[in-house]
């Protein structure tokens, strides 16, 4: 039996040490290699994110070979996602296994969510610095970007707990589609900033119908004038500019405040004539927009493409497009001369491994991704703005905002959506990120969402309407009522199959152990009474 004993602990302490490395969240710190390792191969994995548009794939794939034509030992795979939260839900998946991707297109509310785990995610700060492979460094073997080419209010979005854990990789804004054409011939003037009462004022007015229940506005049976694309985004920018409560640095919830509930009295009172509605609800506002069913479409620069009456890209067929004149205009305001807009748009992070020298190639690639030829290629596919001022402010694409209209690769309302962004990065703005705020976000959007039908279903919404849903929100999205996150149940993924087996195998033998235990005291008792 102590035979069986020693057997047993022996597992015991065998399965302990397995169980130590697998599944682990957390890793040693990256230290930087003294000099890449050229006379190896490395295989990298990058997580990119593109939706239908093809050619955004292609720069892509250009990037990789030019990369792989410097580095031929360094060899990038591409994994497309067409959503940000697929890539998201399979990072978080894949921490507990520690396969992660290499590289990885996100944003920083995700990456704080990463970052539960020690060391997973790379911090940047001393690659920045590093003389050789730092960013502009001496041993790069491409034309690699200094620190201070990179648009501070871009760079700035990447620090998370004091430190640089993203590199901006694309930028965007919201913007407001106008139809210019129906505006006007509704008795209006189309000002360089709206309101939101100015906008709601003329949504109200097109409302308006004939004997037969068309609208006599554009002589259909829909619509719709006003849609937002993204609720979380509205919610979020209205209390930036009234400067009321959404949260903290350190990840104190504020939203749950009297202004979140005037702003959302407001919303329901134009969802209940019908002058507002949302993606989720009615669709996306640019196939509305095209078909003359809509005035005021609100979505990122970055669909500007699908935008407009002669737009390159549409998701409804030709003889449903409706001809008018597309204005590109800043989201509305309750202050013009202190306008606020979103600043949002995809970066990368940088994931870390065993290998360190894994870890320097992939950073490598990481910043190849900031080379002009990149930049250009990626911001002229939509309206995406480059987030270097070196590639902003070369002739080539100087070129590019200077052939806006000529033709449908320069596309007026997508080089005015780009031009809006360059034009007022000083009235950017973006919101506090920790473990959590992508909650939030999705709470923002969702109390506005959740008006919008309760209005259409003639709920009443008053204080106790608001009351509940506060307490919905909280509960939903995990969100505690003393306002700060409930970080402890953040999921980082199901348990993988072998962790699972490692625990009902530890189970097991102490299980064993006991019994063992009892057994044996059990033994000597009976061997002690008969002595």
């Amino acid at each position: 039996m102590r035979r069986w004993l020693s057997i047993l602990l022996s597992a015991l302490v065998s399965c302990t040490l397995l169980g130590g490395c697998h599944g682990s969240r957390g890793m040693a710190a990256f230290v930087i290699p003294e000099q890449l390792d050229e006379s190896r191969t490395f295989e990298l994995t990058f997580w990119a994110k593109n939706d239908t548009n093809k050619n955004q794939t292609k720069i892509y794939e250009n990037a990789v070979a030019s990369f792989q034509k410097l580095y031929p030992n360094i060899h990038v795979n591409i994994r497309i996602y067409n959503d940000y939260g697929k890539i998201y839900n399979d990072v978080i998946t894949n921490i507990a296994t520690n396969t992660t991707p290499n590289i990885c297109i996100t944003y920083p509310d995700h990456i704080s969510t990463y970052m539960t785990g020690d060391n997973v995610v790379v911090a940047l700060d001393e690659l920045f610095d590093d003389e050789e492979y730092g960013l502009g460094g001496s041993q790069l073997k491409f034309d690699g970007v200094k620190e201070e080419e990179i648009i501070p209010q871009f760079l700035e979005e990447g620090v998370l707990a004091g430190k640089q854990y993203a590199l901006p990789f694309m930028r965007s804004t919201e913007a407001v589609y106008v139809n210019e054409t129906y505006v006007k011939k509704l008795g209006y003037d189309l000002p360089e900033i709206m309101t939101w009462d100015y906008m709601f004022e003329i949504g109200e007015k097109a409302m308006t119908k004939d004997a037969a229940g068309n609208f006599t506005l554009n002589g259909q049976k829909v619509m719709i004038p006003i849609i937002y694309k993204s609720t979380d985004n509205m919610m979020i920018t209205m209390l930036k500019q009234k400067d009321a409560g959404y949260s903290t640095e350190e990840g104190e919830i504020l939203i749950f405040n009297d202004t979140t509930k005037d702003l959302l009295r407001m919303i329901g009172g134009h969802a209940a004539t019908g002058s507002f509605s949302t993606f989720q609800i009615s669709s996306y506002p640019g196939n509305f927009l095209n078909a003359g069913q809509c005035l005021f479409a609100i979505d990122s620069t970055a669909g500007s493409t699908w935008m407009g009456s002669r737009a390159p890209l549409s998701d409804i067929s030709p003889d449903k497009i409706v001809d008018f004149d597309t204005a590109v205009r800043m989201v509305p305001q309750f202050d013009v001369n202190n306008p606020y807009m979103i600043s949002q748009g995809p970066s990368v992070c940088l994931f870390n491994k065993a290998d360190p020298q894994e870890v320097l190639a992939s950073w490598l690639f990481m910043q190849y991704l900031l080379t002009n030829e990149v930049q250009w290629g990626y911001a002229e596919t939509e309206g995406y703005v480059p987030v270097t001022s070196k590639a902003q402010n070369s002739e080539e694409y100087q070129e590019y905002l200077s052939l806006s209209g000529t033709d449908s690769d320069h596309y007026k309302v997508k080089i005015d959506a780009s031009k809006l962004l360059i034009d007022n990065v000083t009235h950017t703005f973006t919101t506090p990120v920790f473990n959590g705020s992508t909650s939030l976000r999705d709470a923002a959007g969702q109390m506005v969402e959740s008006v919008v039908k309760s209005v259409r279903r003639k709920e009443t919404i008053d204080d106790a309407y608001f009351d509940k849903l506060f307490k919905d929100m909280n509960a939903l999205y995990r969100l505690n009522e003393t306002g700060a996150v409930n970080t402890s149940k953040e999921d980082l993924g199901p348990l993988p199959p072998a962790s699972k087996a490692l625990l009902i195998s530890l189970a097991l033998i102490w299980a064993m152990i006991i019994a063992w235990y009892f057994y044996d005291q059990n033994k000597r008792r009976k061997a002690a009474s008969k002595q």
